[in-house]
């Protein structure tokens, strides 16, 4: 589908509406106006493109409320040329986004059939990060170590491997937590084997699982 004035009008809208719900960086609001959503959406859910809620991808993944993105994204705090590893590559939604403030994007899905799809997709939209079918708990161990990591699913703990693929000084924003509700939870490595974490409130992800399909 191509851009014109209607989806940029409503893209506006939903700046609007995420910057009431608390979002104060304007960089992040920025890239949420610059994204077209409607192009990661299933055409019946082409008129939800841009109302702040998840919908179905297919392969039993979503697309991410665009608030829960903008929420993660700001925890992260991106400067532009950082490497982000994103584990769940899903639509391809976030780490447009993330492209869009300047980050360098290494994205990891387990699921084929969306890896197969979002590899074909994002190019054409002009997002090109490095894309990787495999187990996100094992993160990317030969192009780390990572300034940013951003995981895109609930995960019961916070996973050994990434910790060690991230750079200290660097930071880790992750859902922790079972299913139903997790934690959105920002990591900051202080030392080569050393972290802090801090709570930052209640969400709801579909589950990280291990291996790949």
């Amino acid at each position: 589908m191509e851009e014109n004035y209607l989806y940029k009008g409503l893209r506006e809208k939903l700046v609007n509406e995420i910057r009431r719900k608390g979002i104060r960086d304007e960089k992040v609001l920025e890239a949420i106006r610059k994204v077209p959503r409607h192009l990661f959406m299933e055409s019946s859910f082409i008129k939800f493109a841009y109302k702040d809620q998840a919908f179905p991808i297919g392969s039993g993944q979503t697309i991410s409320q665009p608030y829960t993105v903008a929420f993660q994204t700001e925890l992260l705090d991106v400067q532009p040329h950082q490497k982000v590893l994103e584990i769940g590559t899903g639509s391809g939604y976030q780490a447009a986004v993330l492209i869009e403030m300047g980050a360098r994007v290494y994205t990891i899905e387990r699921q084929k059939e969306l890896y197969m799809k979002v590899q074909m997709q994002l190019p054409k939209m002009g997002y090109k990060p490095s894309f990787f079918y495999g187990d996100g708990y094992q993160g990317l161990p030969t192009y780390g170590p990572f300034d940013r990591i951003l995981i895109t699913a609930a995960a019961p703990e916070i996973p050994s491997a990434l910790i060690q693929q991230l750079r200290t000084g660097g930071k880790m924003v992750i859902p922790l937590g079972g299913p139903g509700s997790q934690v959105m939870t920002l990591i900051e490595k202080t030392g080569p084997d050393k972290y802090t974490s801090r709570e930052k409130g209640w969400f709801v992800f579909v589950p990280m699982l291990k291996g790949k399909e």
